[in-house]
């Protein structure tokens, strides 16, 4: 089969690899779509704990072509996304029910193969049946799972005033989730207008033009707007510049939520008195837990709409370029690679 291989970082070859056999309770699906995100970046340049070689690809919706000994609950030819978290529920944070710090993770697209390829194996539990969806939708479920997975993490209280700087895929989901979830007001803002017409496509009730490194006028407009800070800043740029600003934009007792994901090597610097005086909360989210299902419930029944997002597509031999897209291209919202 053709696929997308990593050997070592930034060294990315169109290789024909051996077709994967599906083991014991395993499918073998044919990949139909395959999302490219920021973090297929951060693996491209050697972060966020690749296994060489790796074949990438982790927003993966196919379908599936062989069922292996045991694999049950699954036909052949039925469309499904996967869950590509693989955890080993044996380790002491598996039995505390926090599988995302698993002692033995692993993650198909990341240290397992993924789905910038023909084929993919999986686990068959890991499997959910989306038949009923179109392609574009269907291949939003993992990251409407890493959005909701932010969202419980974050516990929002109803009717708080959220700001939420970024209007990439991640911003664009975390907005219709939000509104779903009672936010009292919200806020985007990003640099770029088309993405910000999306964001009150999805029920921003506001939007302003920020710039990531020459914030301009919209610093001013968010001040004016909230002269004491929002209840709730969320980064989902991972852009250290707009994350070194957000924490002042944060009310005294408010949350800086960290959704995107900055360059490994980058640092933040925060006043500890500042947090300690103003009794400020930083959190994070790390992935995807227990909320695949809730995703594609979610798609299901039109609480997250993908209508709009998806604004480049590419075969499986322009994987390459799609990377750089998702870079470098401030009009691309979410790129996908279709076989």
């Amino acid at each position: 089969m053709q696929a997308a291989v990593y050997d070592r970082p930034r060294e990315l070859r169109l290789a024909e690899v051996s077709d994967p056999m599906p083991g014991p309770g395993e499918v073998r699906l044919r990949a139909r779509a395959t999302g490219v995100c920021g973090t297929d970046v951060h693996l491209h340049d050697g972060e966020f704990f690749p296994v060489y070689p790796l074949i990438p690809g982790h927003e993966v919706v196919g379908e599936v072509e062989m069922l292996g000994e045991g694999a049950e609950g699954l036909a052949v030819g039925q469309l499904v996304a996967l869950d590509n978290m693989l955890t080993c529920g044996l380790c002491d944070k598996c039995r505390q029910g926090r599988p995302a710090y698993c002692r033995h993770l692993r993650a198909l697209g990341v240290t397992d193969p993924g789905g910038f390829a023909e084929y993919i194996v999986a686990p068959a539990e890991k499997c959910y049946p989306v038949d009923d969806l179109d392609l574009d939708t269907a291949v939003l479920a993992e990251p409407v799972a890493c959005a909701i997975h932010g969202l419980d993490v974050l516990a929002m209280r109803p009717g708080s005033d959220v700001l939420v700087l970024g209007a990439g895929p991640s911003g664009l989901i975390l907005t219709q989730l939000l509104r779903q979830c009672g936010a009292g007001r919200l806020t985007v803002a990003a640099p770029t207008e088309a993405k910000l017409e999306l964001a009150r496509h999805f029920g921003a009730d506001g939007t302003v033009r920020l710039g990531r490194d020459d914030p301009g006028t919209g610093a001013a407009l968010l001040s004016e707007m909230a002269p004491e800070g929002f209840d709730i800043v969320i980064d989902a740029t991972g852009a250290l510049s707009v994350l070194t600003r957000a924490l002042g934009m944060v009310r005294d007792g408010g949350t800086l939520f960290v959704y995107g994901m900055a360059d490994e090597a980058s640092r933040l610097p925060v006043s500890p008195y500042d947090v300690f005086r103003r009794e400020l909360t930083i959190k994070g989210s790390f992935a995807q837990c227990f909320s695949f299902d809730r995703a594609v419930r979610a798609l299901r029944y039109g609480r997250v709409r993908s209508d709009g997002l998806i604004t480049h597509r590419f075969p499986l031999a322009s994987y390459p370029q799609a990377v750089e897209t998702v870079r470098n291209d401030r009009a691309c919202v979410k790129a996908v690679v279709q076989l």
